[in-house]
């Protein structure tokens, strides 16, 4: 029997449908999509750890906050209690300044009574009136000498005011030093808490992008949490570094 050497060849089997396609781009497809999962861990661990540095010096600045807080508050106590001591002085100071110079008037108008009024005088002069007072004495004598056409007074007497004040005034300035400290502090503390509020929704995409299986999407929450990590991050240290 003869062969026919010009006979059709077998027609090649249909491709079978449930088989999925082999594509020459899906190992390059598949590194990518591996180096994308490892670049997200790296960043769920810088911002782990930034986070972290925020958290802590937010605590930081809470704590100093309450201690300059509480030391503004003794400083006001203290510098309210020098106020009434120098306030009671300064009365004290004033109804003696009137007893001598209603003695004085007497010494210069009575002349009966000039020897007794003299001494009561003195009597004050050497044991009520502290050496502030007196120097405020002897100044306003100079003045109204200076000038009689008018009265100056001892208790205009800055040196006086300041000798007597002084202390209440340190004080004082050194709570309200204390309160503006604190007032920073809080602020400084509160952008920290804002910075790990950023954070964490930087940490969220992150999570997110870590199981999402498509690439575009992995890129866009990746880039979306760098954004905000970005900005939370010049937040972070725009705030000076506490001492622990």
């Amino acid at each position: 029997m003869t062969i026919d050497a010009t006979t059709t060849p077998a027609p090649a089997a249909a491709p079978d449908p449930a088989r999925p396609r082999r594509s020459r781009n899906q190992p390059r497809l598949g590194r990518l999509l591996s180096n994308v999962e490892l670049l997200t861990a790296i960043l769920l661990g810088v911002v782990s750890v930034t986070t972290a540095y925020a958290s802590f010096q937010a605590s930081l600045y809470d704590g100093e906050t309450a201690k300059q807080f509480s030391a503004g508050q003794n400083a006001q106590t203290e510098a309210e209690s020098l106020y009434l001591e120098a306030n009671q002085q300064y009365i004290r100071d004033v109804q003696l300044w009137d007893r001598m110079t209603e003695l004085q008037i007497e010494i210069d108008n009575i002349p009966e009574q000039a020897a007794a009024s003299q001494l009561k005088y003195d009597t004050l002069l050497f044991t009520s009136v502290s050496e502030t007072l007196n120097a405020a004495i002897l100044w306003s004598a100079e003045q109204n000498a200076a000038d009689p056409s008018g009265f100056v007074s001892p208790f205009e007497s800055e040196q006086y005011q300041n000798t007597l004040y002084g202390a209440w005034a340190a004080e004082d300035d050194k709570s309200e030093a204390a309160f503006q400290a604190g007032d920073r502090a809080d602020k400084h503390g509160d952008a920290l808490t804002l910075t790990t509020v950023l954070m964490a929704i930087s940490l969220f995409l992150l999570g997110v992008a870590a199981v999402a299986r498509q690439l575009r999407v992995q890129l866009i929450l990746i880039g979306a949490a760098m954004v905000i990590y970005a900005v939370s991050l010049g937040m972070t240290f725009s705030v000076p570094f506490i001492a622990w």
